[in-house]
């Protein structure tokens, strides 16, 4: 590695996540950039597309081995660009990796081949596997595991897609009983094989990302076993918990031979500290497939009381306290706009949303819920659907297309109100980034209906920053100083109308919320607050929170 002599720059490895979802995540893409140390600027960057597949209604699942053929090839035409300019993979100090939660993984440790493909965040197959462990734990309280783990019941967490793939996958429970099944995040998947994988590879995951799967203690940071035996997942499965920011393992071939892997943050986490809101109270909220709104806490762990998650924001080394958040997670954002792209063939392009949404002054009070996996924080109603209401002989596409704008705001808005109830002191402010937010009119309607000014920087890769950042930050490498870092400058929209005239508006779409969680029976016809009909699914509520202690254990049923 070249000494310390010439500006270095950090390297970040950012896995799409799936894409959003193309949806849209556009993290259906693979990204490499390489930052400077002393301007926080991109020097060089690469990214390609990652398929998703849809075996069935409501799988969505990507190949592994595609993910890493991508990183692969992303690092190559990045150390070519580089070269152009006359910089040497050399002169790269360290490596940081970020990446979608929640998505599994699960492979064979001899061979290094996945057993089933990745089943990816958005996946919803686990369903009746949630169904199934409520029934074994007291009143079917969804929030039951809350105290030790700061996560619902949810088909969105790694431990459900765990137990799918043992229960159904036959090459899964062999290589298990062999002792040879290794599971992660995409993270630990990358960081196991770039480091050397079945000869040795780093078997890692964050604290972040191991947040993210039910299984680890929030209060201590390591594989909790009552919340293993209660989803049956075996231990020696998992990968050693590590903090954000540390050497874990040098690239073991390939043009960045010999250089450190030392940092390691999930997506949304990573976007947290490249907005730098690292002090407590700041907040940020990151618009793509779906929507996730990060509220640093500092060093308490806040229990939420209005349906929020309580995750682990970073750890920035080995020595150092961890960081917390609350959560507030939205399935479905820019997700929508594919779908009427997609699906019902309103759109050519996404680009195209906020020029025809400006045609149109208004929804024509047409309100659109996307729940098309459910309804995400504060709700946590999996079985909830898609509506759209209020629609007349006079609405057309661009009121749809609109109202798609809006549903994203008003999602946004129910997140915010619940932070704003759990921590007792509101925003004043909303920092915000993601590809959705290029779109102007779509940020004015959020400062709008959240009655603060919205914080767009002008920088957009801000969570490849922060991987880049923890990495660059960790002990041995330490050429990024975390407490020097000057905020990245921002666009502001400032809200435009009234408080009376907000609440109105919110509260009607509110009501459409709560109608799409009241399906009751299977196919049955019922009628919505704004006029419209439509068929849905059967679906249940929450019960009163019943919650293990930490010292009671997690009972017998399931465990």
């Amino acid at each position: 590695m070249a000494p310390l002599t010439k500006e270095k720059s950090t390297l970040l490895a950012q896995c799409s996540k799936v894409s959003p979802l193309a949806i849209v995540w556009t993290n259906n893409d693979e990204e490499i950039e390489v930052f400077s140390a002393r301007t926080s600027e991109v020097i060089a960057s690469h990214q390609m597309e990652i398929s998703k597949m849809y075996p069935q209604e409501g799988w969505v699942e990507q190949d592994p081995v595609v993910i890493l053929d991508a990183v692969k090839e992303c690092i190559q035409r990045t150390v070519d660009k580089l070269r152009e300019q006359d910089v040497e993979p050399g002169d790269i100090v360290a490596i940081g990796i970020t990446n979608q939660r929640e998505t599994t993984i699960l492979w064979d440790s001899t061979t290094g081949k996945p057993l089933y493909n990745a089943v990816v965040w958005q996946d919803m197959r686990t369903s009746s596997t949630v169904d199934l462990l409520l029934e074994s734990v007291p009143n079917k309280n969804q929030n039951y595991l809350k105290p030790l783990c700061g996560l619902p019941l949810s088909p969105y967490f790694s431990a459900l897609k765990i137990r799918w793939l043992m229960d159904h996958v036959p090459e899964v429970q062999e290589a298990i009983n062999r002792r040879h099944c290794l599971f992660g995040t995409v993270d630990t998947w990358l960081i196991w094989n770039l480091t050397g994988g079945k000869n040795g590879g780093a078997h890692i995951t964050d604290v972040s990302n191991a947040s993210r799967t039910m299984l680890m203690s929030l209060e201590h940071l390591r594989w909790d076993h009552k919340l293993c035996r209660f989803f049956k997942v075996p231990v020696d499965i998992l990968p050693q918990i590590r903090s954000s920011s540390e050497v874990y393992g040098n690239i073991a071939e390939g043009p960045l031979q010999g250089i450190p892997i030392a940092g390691c943050v999930g997506d949304q986490q990573a976007a947290l500290l490249g907005q730098n809101c690292t002090k407590e109270g700041q907040a940020k909220s990151t618009y793509g497939t779906g929507c996730f709104l990060l509220y640093n806490t500092g060093v308490a762990r806040v229990k939420s009381t209005h349906g929020l998650l309580t995750t682990v924001a970073y750890q920035m080394g080995p020595s150092a306290a961890p960081v917390y958040a609350l959560e507030g997670s939205v399935g479905v954002a820019g997700a929508a706009l594919g779908w009427l792209r997609d699906n019902i063939n309103l759109l050519q392009d996404i680009s195209e949303t906020e020029s025809l949404a400006e045609t149109v002054g208004g929804t024509g009070d047409v309100y659109f819920v996307p729940a098309f996996s459910g309804l995400y924080a504060p709700y946590w109603q999996q079985d909830a659907r898609g509506v759209i209401c209020g629609i007349t002989e006079d609405t057309t596409q661009l009121h749809i297309i609109r109202a798609a704008l809006e549903a994203v705001c008003f999602q946004t808005r129910d997140i915010l109100e619940a932070m704003n109830k759990d921590c007792g002191i509101p925003l004043s402010k909303l920092q915000v980034d993601g590809g959705m937010t290029t779109n102007n009119l779509l940020m004015q309607l959020q400062a709008d209906l959240i009655g603060i000014s919205v914080m767009r920087p002008v920088m957009t890769e801000l969570t490849s920053l922060g991987a880049a950042m923890a990495a660059g930050s960790a002990a041995g490498i330490e050429v990024w100083n975390m407490d020097s870092i000057k905020p990245v400058p921002c666009d502001s929209f400032k809200p435009r109308i009234s408080e009376d005239a907000n609440v109105e508006e919110y509260s009607v779409a509110k009501s459409n919320r709560m109608h799409s969680r009241s399906l009751h029976e299977l196919g049955a016809l019922k009628s919505c607050p704004s006029g419209c009909q439509y068929w849905g699914p059967g679906t249940g509520g929450p019960e009163a929170d019943t919650s293990p202690s930490q010292e009671s254990g997690l009972g017998g049923k399931s465990g």
